[in-house]
């Protein structure tokens, strides 16, 4: 993985993905007509809309669904771009930040579990470029791992950046009662974070291993047929 130049963030700025690249994760999970359709993907939020309905026709007849699907898919993905850019323009408070990304995923039949910290501050880090290396490094040989783990990251990112809105505001709210108080009534966790932060050497956007921290090594797991089979009859019970 390539050394990530650390930024310092003192102040508020506008709401976006705290990545290179600000791009939403999508998740879809629709039923309809007694069949199924499950994906995860991001999308640029600046991409005209009428570029969604193109990509739920192409979808649709990739996949042979019934056509009542490209509404579905089409209308999926514009309430999730909505929610996004009902953020946009919002002042989003990152502080000196050094999070967990918890990852707990099965990709076909392969089960990966990991946990480390990510620099919330670098406006540089690239999930993508971070789980191809770390499928290289784990020996990880289906390529639908990689994605599966970068789109994870990216979700649990999206939902810190909204908590970084919430934080903004409170963070305003109080300066209304203390004038020229700082922000670290923002995070319960700044002297945490300032501390971790120090591992980073303004070097880096992720760090693995500490003794002090609950962090894990990675566990990569290959399934056989069976416990796939058994573990999917479950989600799918689950999904009833």
């Amino acid at each position: 993985m390539k050394a990530l130049g650390f930024t310092g963030w003192k102040g508020p700025i506008k709401f976006r993905m705290p990545t290179a690249e600000n791009l939403v994760p999508i998740r879809l999970d629709i039923q309809f007509e007694g069949q199924r359709y499950k994906d995860a993907f991001t999308w640029n939020p600046s991409d005209p809309d009428n570029e969604v309905v193109v990509f739920a026709k192409r979808t649709v007849k990739d996949l042979k669904l019934p056509p009542a699907f490209v509404t579905q898919i089409a209308q999926s993905i514009q309430s999730q771009l909505s929610d996004f850019r009902s953020y946009e323009g919002q002042d989003m408070y990152t502080g000196e930040k050094i999070i967990p990304i918890k990852l707990d995923l099965r990709v076909n039949h392969t089960l990966i579990k990991d946990q480390f910290l990510w620099d919330l501050n670098n406006f540089e880090s690239d999930p993508e470029e971070f789980a191809r290396t770390l499928c290289k490094d784990l020996g990880v040989v289906d390529p639908e791992v990689g994605p599966a783990v970068a789109f994870a990251i990216r979700e649990q990112l999206y939902e810190i950046a909204i908590q970084s809105v919430a934080s903004a505001r409170e963070s305003r709210l109080s300066k209304k009662g203390r004038r020229g108080s700082d922000h670290g009534s923002a995070s319960k966790a700044s002297g945490l974070s300032m501390d971790l932060m120090k591992l980073f050497s303004f070097k880096s956007s992720v760090v693995r291993k500490r003794k002090e921290l609950d962090i894990y090594e990675p566990v990569v797991d290959l399934l056989t047929n069976e416990e796939v089979d058994a573990l999917e009859a479950r989600e799918e019970r689950h999904a009833r």
